[in-house]
């Protein structure tokens, strides 16, 4: 579970990334295969209607950004000022960390509780009744978004999702760290794959310093 669990953001913001960018090509191609002079097909192309294309995308990049701050959490990408905690003694800075990260989980528990109640009363209370077929009474059916004409609840539910799924890294990082000691980290001159290309460039340098000589040698040595 926790596998498929730690790569849970990797996977939403890449579809997203990929969903977003394919949809900003779609409505720039659109936009400007619009204003060619091409009988027939300019006329099709202003009947499709791609005005809601930078809206959807400004809700994928909210999304990623709430499941970004998850993934930040996570490996340590978040920017920390340790100048004072480093230099306490080892027992005060480890319980300093943990009170840090505490106070992470409790803010996100707080944020993801009230943006839960925002949603549920912005229209989600009133679209899981009328879903299950149950009395809706004076229920609010919450407002719409203006050109995709999605219910906002829907857009809204980042907030809950991503704060929830961020206070568990806090308290997954608190609690690796209560054991091991241990904080992720990051480091931003890292590229993924390339230190191995350089190790293997590096040893087959190596290698062939070493053995260059080795026909010169059996002919009589090098001259």
């Amino acid at each position: 579970m926790m596998k498929y669990l730690d790569h849970l953001e990797e996977w939403i913001i890449t579809f997203l990334i990929a969903a977003a960018t394919l949809v900003i090509f779609v409505a720039v191609v659109h936009r400007y295969a619009s204003g060619l002079p091409i009988p027939g097909l300019q006329d099709w192309l202003l009947t499709v209607n791609m005005s809601w294309a930078q809206e959807l995308c400004i809700y994928m990049f909210v999304w990623m950004a709430k499941f970004g701050a998850a993934y930040g959490v996570r490996t340590g990408i978040h920017v920390g000022v340790d100048v004072l905690i480093n230099r306490l003694p080892e027992k005060w800075c480890k319980t300093s960390v943990l009170v840090g990260l505490g106070s992470g989980a409790l803010f996100t528990c707080i944020i993801a509780v009230l943006g839960m109640r925002f949603v549920w009363e912005n229209g989600m209370h009133y679209a899981m009744f009328n879903r299950f077929g149950m009395e809706l009474g004076d229920l609010y059916e919450g407002p719409i978004t203006p050109d995709l004409e999605w219910p906002t609840w829907m857009v809204y539910l980042a907030i809950p999702l991503g704060s929830s799924l961020m206070c568990f890294r806090f308290l997954q990082v608190a609690w690796n760290f209560a054991h091991t000691g241990e904080l992720p980290h990051h480091d931003h001159s890292h590229v993924e794959g390339l230190e191995e290309e350089i190790v293997n460039a590096t040893e087959a340098l190596e290698e062939y310093e070493e053995h260059k000589f080795n026909g010169q040698v059996k002919d009589g040595g090098v001259k």
